[in-house]
């Protein structure tokens, strides 16, 4: 028996990229998995393809169209996932959006959404579900970003909801700790999604030079490292040696790291 099997797990942002890999990883593992989304052709796609990484058919695979957003929202679509599947074991929460650009680009409408999708949905997923999970204990992992720990050109909304996502769940890491709650956080680097290849559409040129010859991770990988973590004491999970080395220069030598960055910008800015 895998320390997943029998789990139930709970994957916002499950409908595709990261979010859906993890899913179809958990239900490879035996989990019982409910996936959450906005758009329902996406959910009921992606719900087919985590029915069919599932080791056996007494799993439950469910999902739910909701605007995670929206409190309200989340609390009647959470409620009622609760009822059809039982309290989860595991929440991941993978909503989130990014529209890189030049910081006077960023209109108030950009920003009020980044702020509502990658914030507001992580706290209400949380503040909806953690009443219940207190009960037995379980596993929140939330997702930032190396952007969270990193500030980086054309990403200036984006960052400010992944350093505060960290933020909040090392406050939440100290508070669930007494109900055997665990709390980590996900920082991928670039990772081969949907969204990644949407923001490349707006980058600005300092931003592509920043990113450089980066590898980029596959969703697939990202998910395994997350799996292998969870059941670890780890509270950052930074899958990838990239994401792994950027961490340790930022934390010991951010001189070397701001250098680094300065260099890319000011080559671009120069032509």
């Amino acid at each position: 028996m895998t320390f997943y099997q029998h789990k139930t797990a709970f994957v916002t942002g499950g409908s595709t990229g990261i979010g859906l890999a993890i899913a179809k990883a958990l239900a490879k593992e035996g989990s019982h998995v409910s996936i959450f989304a906005r758009t329902v052709s996406k959910l009921e796609t992606a719900a087919a393809e985590v029915k069919q990484t599932a080791n056996n058919s007494a799993q439950k695979i469910n999902f739910y169209s909701v605007d995670t957003s929206d409190n309200l929202d989340v609390q009647k679509i959470f409620t009622k996932a609760i009822e059809e599947n039982g309290v989860p074991d595991i929440l991941i929460n993978c909503v989130g959006i990014a529209q890189p650009d030049y910081f006077e680009n960023i209109t108030f409408e950009i920003f009020d959404k980044t702020i509502k999708t990658n914030l507001y949905s992580t706290w209400n997923s949380v503040y909806t579900l953690v009443p219940y999970m207190k009960e037995k204990g379980g596993i929140i992992v939330n997702t930032s970003s190396i952007a969270g720990f990193l500030g980086v050109f054309g990403y200036a909304d984006y960052c400010m909801t992944k350093f505060g996502i960290i933020g909040f769940s090392e406050a939440l890491r100290s508070e669930l700790k007494q109900h055997n709650i665990k709390v980590q956080v996900l920082c991928p680097p670039d990772t081969d999604t949907p969204g990644f290849e949407a923001e490349n559409k707006n980058k600005p040129a300092e931003t592509i030079a920043i990113g450089g010859k980066a590898k980029l991770l596959k969703p697939e990988f990202v998910a395994a490292i997350v799996l292998k973590e969870m059941q670890k004491k780890s509270f950052l999970i930074i899958p990838g040696l990239d994401g792994k080395m950027t961490r340790i220069i930022k934390r010991f030598f951010p001189w070397l790291i701001d250098w680094v960055m300065n260099s890319s910008i000011q080559k671009v800015q120069k032509k």
